[in-house]
């Protein structure tokens, strides 16, 4: 009796997951975040007048502007596994900072404000990587601090100036694009060369899946989240001085209120994860252009805004649960 010549071949568990599922998780993440702009885009062509002009996305963009500085720096440092709750307070003292040094040129200005802050968050990663402190207590001790600092400098009132040089940072307009737009695109293609195409990049990533291995594959961990809170606290002060330029006043009580919040919600929602590793520049930005959509639609719907609070708190349950999904 001849035996058959017919071999079996044995399907791959994996590819055949592939092909019975082609929404896997990496495409999920890839794709869900655009598509939810897209949807919110449509809806509002239909039932939002003058949603589609073009004040309307420049408006958006310039809102939204400030948060996504500040979410990028948030971006590296929960990459790593971190959290910074102080950058908030560190817009205000930065705004602070800034109206003391308006007698000097608009180069001071900016430059001095930047290493004042610089130092809050070099105290920040020092403590964090050299003294071993929790990120969340440390960086809460300064939001507080911070918050109060800015409060003693300009004794509770808000400090208002005339300075068309520096108020042109925030309203400045460059081919009638608002100079906060470009600058979020600027720092934005800026970190994400850092973090596609630099070693640094990939350190980062190292660190926040398995901070013991890629110290004993010879990573100066220590050394890196230094760096990556040092950056958040930049990115803050520039977005501080923003605020206060568009304003023309520094406003301890008000300005960075509550920013950390919509930094981590715009990170978390951009595809980052909380726990550490791959940091999602691109997905942060666009986080933060949903949560301004957002936002934008319920007020020229004249629907309070409290209602979006929740519509925000939803889709950010969302995406963490697509995160734990998809791990």
């Amino acid at each position: 009796m001849q035996e058959s010549n017919v071999k079996t071949t044995q399907i791959n568990p994996h590819l055949e997951k592939k092909f019975r599922y082609p929404l896997n998780g990496e495409m999920v993440k890839s794709f869900s975040l655009p598509i939810v702009i897209l949807i919110l885009f449509l809806f509002n062509s239909i039932f939002t007048d003058n949603f589609l002009a073009a004040t309307t996305m420049w408006n958006i963009l310039l809102h939204v502007s400030t948060t996504a500085l500040v979410a990028i720096g948030m971006t590296l440092v929960i990459a790593t596994g971190g959290i910074d709750l102080s950058v908030g307070a560190v817009m205000a003292i930065g705004a602070v900072v800034s109206t003391f040094l308006l007698d000097y040129n608009i180069f001071v200005i900016i430059l001095g404000t930047i290493i004042i802050c610089a130092l809050i968050g070099l105290f920040n990663g020092a403590i964090i990587s050299y003294i071993g402190v929790q990120p969340i207590v440390v960086t809460l001790a300064i939001m507080i601090a911070g918050r109060g600092i800015a409060q003693v400098l300009t004794d509770g009132y808000l400090v208002s100036f005339s300075n068309p040089s520096y108020e042109w940072i925030g309203k400045g307009k460059i081919l009638e694009i608002p100079v906060p737009v470009i600058l979020m695109f600027l720092v934005a293609i800026t970190a994400f060369i850092i973090i596609r195409y630099m070693t640094f990049g990939r350190y980062i990533e190292a660190i926040g899946d398995n901070e013991q291995a890629a110290e004993l594959a010879g990573i100066n961990v220590k050394k890196i989240k230094m760096i990556v809170y040092i950056a958040a606290a930049v990115l803050a002060a520039l977005a501080g001085m923003i605020e206060t330029a568009r304003m023309a006043a520094a406003d301890a009580t008000r300005i960075g209120e509550l920013i950390e919040l919509d930094a981590i919600a715009a990170v978390v929602v951009g595809g980052t994860l909380m726990t550490g590793g791959k940091p999602f520049i691109w997905g942060t930005v666009f986080g933060a252009i949903l949560m301004g959509i957002i936002s934008t639609t319920f007020n020229m719907n004249n629907i309070p805004y409290s209602f979006s609070l929740i519509i925000k708190a939803v889709i950010i349950v969302g995406a963490i649960y697509l995160q734990r999904a998809n791990k």
